[in-house]
């Protein structure tokens, strides 16, 4: 029988599981998998997967839960593994691979994202961030912002402009950069929630070998589309079941409290519930897509849906508590590693969901995407071009 079948999978973990304790050592144990081809199976051989069909993950996933096994705690390394993972898979050279892709996937080092500037966030190919070669390496001068896990982060994936002469989508290269490298320095940004999720990430003179440029030179702008069409399939496109996430919340809150319950509200939240089940079977179908290959401009659409919804759903959360809706639980400076939606108030989510329409692309950007790369239709001008 192949091992790539949902049959062979499920052997070849439980033939794993008789010779790794899961209730051992988590770090020798999650090593081991990798090196099993057991991490990402779609992977090739050696990179942490055994070539297998991206649709059977789910397969060796459940299999390593029901028998207890430790997980790499996706949430804590979300970019790691949503958006720079994949694009070291297409994009870096086999050293490279070898030495990220494992730690990466074992969750011993976090990576973030080096790519919006204050000046620089819904134009991403306008960053003045510079990398200028010196010898074996290059020196980078300027200013992030945005920067989800960088107080946790071991490494960056970067993108900065090399060449200042050439057209902005053509003078931009790849880089990962080492966050403890001299130079770089994180600062919170604290957000409406009371937390800081996000910092802005300054670079005085950081030296980057050039064996950790990824892709050619004058090339990262195709690149970082990798990586950003794998971002927006990691924030809109997570699986979740029937009323999982915040439609959840609202819908239970609906169920349980038929005192908050008016005549209007009620259409307004039949309405939410609708829309949100379109979304997660949108969602469903487009994970099936990438599966086949790499995400494309279709990402942008699941994205923006996901924000408008967060973002219509928790204000209908608000509304139905109405003054209790108003109370926020804890105004304490945090630097957390993801957002507790549904864990927290009503006030926290109405107050995080304000940033879907923001990060990983703006909704505004997303609809031109749409417009131009899905429906066809005529495309905006651009003087910058």
């Amino acid at each position: 029988m192949s091992d790539h079948t949902a049959d062979g999978l499920r052997e070849l973990v439980a033939t794993f599981l008789r010779t790794h304790d899961p209730s051992g050592d988590r770090t020798g144990f999650l090593r081991a998998r990798f090196d099993a081809g057991l991490a990402w199976v779609h992977f090739p051989p050696g990179r942490g997967g055994l070539g297998a069909p991206a649709h059977l993950q789910a397969v060796v996933d459940d299999a390593f839960a029901e028998a207890g096994a430790p997980d790499n705690r996706p949430r804590r390394n979300s970019i790691g593994l949503g958006m720079a993972a994949p694009t070291l898979l297409r994009h870096a050279s086999e050293a490279q691979c070898r030495r990220w892709l494992r730690p990466l996937w074992t969750g011993e080092e976090v990576w973030c994202q080096l790519f919006s500037e204050p000046e620089a966030g819904s134009d991403l190919a306008s960053v003045r961030t510079r990398a200028v070669p010196d010898g074996a390496d290059w020196v980078v001068e300027g200013q992030k912002v945005w920067t989800s896990l960088a107080h946790l982060a071991r490494w960056a994936i970067l993108l900065a402009r090399t060449d200042p002469d050439a057209p902005k989508h053509h003078g931009l290269t790849y880089f990962v950069c080492d966050m403890t490298a001299p130079g770089v320095r994180v600062r919170p940004l604290r957000q409406a929630t009371g937390e800081a999720e996000f910092n802005e990430v300054f670079l005085t003179g950081v030296r980057i070998p050039d064996s950790h440029r990824v892709g050619e030179v004058g090339h990262g702008w195709a690149v970082a589309r990798t990586t950003l069409m794998n971002e927006r399939v990691a924030i809109g496109g997570r699986p979740l079941p029937r009323e999982g996430g915040m439609v959840g919340v609202l819908a239970r809150l609906w169920r349980d409290r038929p005192d908050l319950r008016t005549g209007g509200l009620h259409e307004e939240v039949l309405h939410a519930w609708v829309r949100a089940e379109a979304a997660r079977l949108a969602a469903l179908r487009l994970r099936q897509l990438v599966a086949a290959g790499q995400p494309g401009p279709e990402g942008s659409a699941v994205k923006l849906s996901f924000a408008e919804l967060s973002q219509r759903i928790s204000g209908l959360e608000v509304e139905l508590r109405g003054a209790e809706g108003l109370r926020h639980d804890d105004w304490t400076m945090r630097r957390p590693a993801e957002p507790d939606l549904l864990g927290r108030t009503a006030t926290y989510r109405y107050l995080r969901a304000r940033g879907n329409s923001i990060e990983g692309g703006t909704s505004e950007i997303l609809r031109t995407i749409i417009a131009e790369r899905v429906l066809g239709l005529p495309a905006e001008p651009r003087v910058d071009r």
